[in-house]
């Protein structure tokens, strides 16, 4: 049983981990080096945490994004 939940939650973090990866292309980064990248999200969290203004002119910006895509 404990083994099932183990490989459960694995499967669970793999595919999160995809789905975050799936983001950073369809932001255009698919070829910018890992340094920048992180380097991107640090900078993000941090300015998100100081100013809600900025979490939602971000927030719209990815909305925007998504409801672009096609189904």
């Amino acid at each position: 049983m404990r083994q099932a939940s183990q490989s459960d939650a694995r499967k669970k973090d793999t595919r999160e981990k995809i789905q975050l990866g799936g983001l950073i292309a369809k932001a255009g980064l698919r070829y910018e080096k890992r340094a920048l990248l992180l380097g991107l999200l640090i900078d993000g969290a941090s300015r998100i945490a100081a100013n809600e203004a900025e979490r939602e002119r971000l927030t719209a910006i990815g909305s925007d994004a998504f409801s672009n895509d096609p189904e």
